[in-house]
């Protein structure tokens, strides 16, 4: 890699570190090209990238982010999750951390908030912003639903009444 393609990367980085809610960083010691292209794929799928970067590119992306109090995480082979969605990146390398032994979460940061591993853990419990979406639809259509049934009670009631006056009559 020559002295312009690192600098595009960290161009890159330092770009993605600015518009993103949430840095994981993880270690993959040993992941096969197939595991890999297998998280990378259920990352691009929950809205969050997966990059691995050299350290030192990262490290000089980092400078003058609000996510540079992680930069001490950077050792050994490490690679970062990102998204926009402040649960995509956690939800996705908690789950594949589950089923990969050789696949560790290291730790990260949600804004200025530097998160440990029990953080991110913990960050991933939490309902991603399409569900918090689809729940507070739910709610504010409830009420609706409740108010429309409530007027039409009393007409669908005096309708089962002349019903059974007529039934009563025949």
């Amino acid at each position: 890699m020559d002295r312009s393609q690192k600098a595009d990367l960290v161009d890159e980085l330092k770009q993605v570190f600015t518009e993103t809610s949430v840095v994981v960083i993880t270690r993959n010691n040993g992941l096969s090209v197939a595991q890999s292209t297998d998280l990378r794929l259920k990352m691009r799928d929950a809205g969050a990238q997966y990059k691995v970067a050299k350290n030192r590119l990262a490290l000089i992306a980092l400078d003058g982010t609000r996510y540079k109090p992680i930069g001490d995480l950077l050792k050994g082979p490490t690679a970062l999750a990102t998204s926009v969605d402040p649960v995509a990146a956690a939800k996705v390398a908690v789950d594949f951390a589950k089923t990969n032994d050789k696949f560790e979460i290291v730790g990260g940061a949600m804004g200025d908030t530097v998160l440990d591993v029990n953080g991110i853990k913990a960050l991933a419990a939490l309902p991603s912003l399409d569900e918090l979406r689809a729940t507070i639809v739910g709610l504010i259509q409830a009420p609706a639903t409740k108010i429309a049934r409530t007027v039409n009670e009393p007409g669908a009631q005096l309708a089962r009444v002349f019903g059974a006056y007529a039934a009563q009559a025949a």
